[in-house]
């Protein structure tokens, strides 16, 4: 038999279909996307018009919801207290977490002796789930039989002890510094991918035009890191203000203790879901205003700040 003559209309239409079957592979990932992102942020949007009666919908209402959630007490306090604290969250995370972390992708970067086996170290929390991180370090930081306070007490250091989730003083502290150590080798990792991408000619130039130590970073690296840079500081502003997780695995909803512990992710949390007020009752009209405007100002804020550093990249 001979074979099959493939005429010039039979291998065009050939081609259409392969180029229309590429382009049915996204369908099912654009289908999980709309379903658990898009149409949640416009159920919260829609269901902030409207008065709740439990998880029954009543009547449209308007802007009443975002006026009592910034003007009604208890919730206006509560709002601007949880507010404070993921400023905090977010101020904490880039002088801790990813002030060290360019620290050490900077030493590793030099090929000190082990930093293969560092780069893999620092990078081993962030394999863990945040819920195991969060019950692991909160049985690390029981006041009567936790790890820290155990070796406080062997090494002399019993002043220190402290009920370090019990205090109203240290408890947001501690949580945020036990993110800062799961978020380490991350940061490592994208700064060490930057340090990576500077050509090593212009070390070898600042060094012949007397360039060394602070003055080499200061003049060479930190103008080339500024893509790093930026990517690490959105990714740590977006992380700090939906900060939920680990509050919840090591303190509950309640933000505890005193509410403390409460960022605007809890707290929408409690809103939506119950407890809004220390009760069971819920309040899904100003948990959904909440949800909006966490994410107006999540979205306005970044895309301000990468506005900015893009138009002072072109400058540098």
């Amino acid at each position: 038999m001979k074979p099959a003559m493939h005429t010039p209309v039979t291998i065009k239409k050939q081609r259409n279909w392969k180029r229309w079957t590429i382009h049915l592979f996204p369908i099912p990932a654009l289908i999980i996307y709309g379903l658990f992102i898009v149409y949640p942020l416009f159920a919260a949007l829609t269901y902030s018009f409207f008065d709740w009666n439990g998880i029954v919908r009543g009547e449209f209402v308007g802007l009443k919801n975002f006026k009592d959630l910034f003007t009604l007490q208890p919730f206006s306090d509560l709002f601007w207290n949880a507010f404070g604290h993921n400023i905090l969250y977010f101020v904490l995370q880039m002088i801790f977490q990813n002030g060290l972390a360019f620290i050490l992708a900077y030493i590793i970067y030099k090929r000190v002796r082990g930093s293969e086996f560092l780069k893999i170290a620092y990078f081993l929390p962030r394999l863990l789930s945040v819920i195991v991180v969060g019950f692991l370090w909160k049985l690390i930081l029981n006041p009567n039989y936790g790890a820290l306070n155990v070796v406080l007490e062997k090494v002399g250091l019993e002043h220190l002890q402290k009920a370090w989730l019990g205090d109203p003083d240290t408890a947001l502290i501690s949580i945020i510094l036990v993110n800062c150590w799961y978020g380490l080798g991350f940061g490592v990792l994208i700064f060490l991918a930057g340090f990576q991408s500077i050509p090593k000619e212009l070390f070898e130039a600042g060094k012949l035009d007397g360039a060394s130590g602070f003055a080499m970073i200061r003049r060479i690296v930190l103008p080339l890191m500024v893509p790093s840079i930026m990517i690490m500081t959105v990714l740590t502003f977006i992380q700090s203000f939906e900060a939920f997780e680990l509050v919840y695995a090591m303190q509950g909803s309640q933000g505890e203790p005193y509410h403390s512990t409460d960022t605007l992710a809890v707290y929408f949390y409690r809103l939506a879901f119950g407890g809004s007020a220390g009760g069971s009752t819920t309040a899904v009209g100003l948990g959904s205003a909440l949800a909006v405007v966490l994410f107006i100002f999540i979205a306005f804020f970044t895309a301000l700040y990468l506005k900015y550093m893009q138009k002072r990249q072109v400058d540098l």
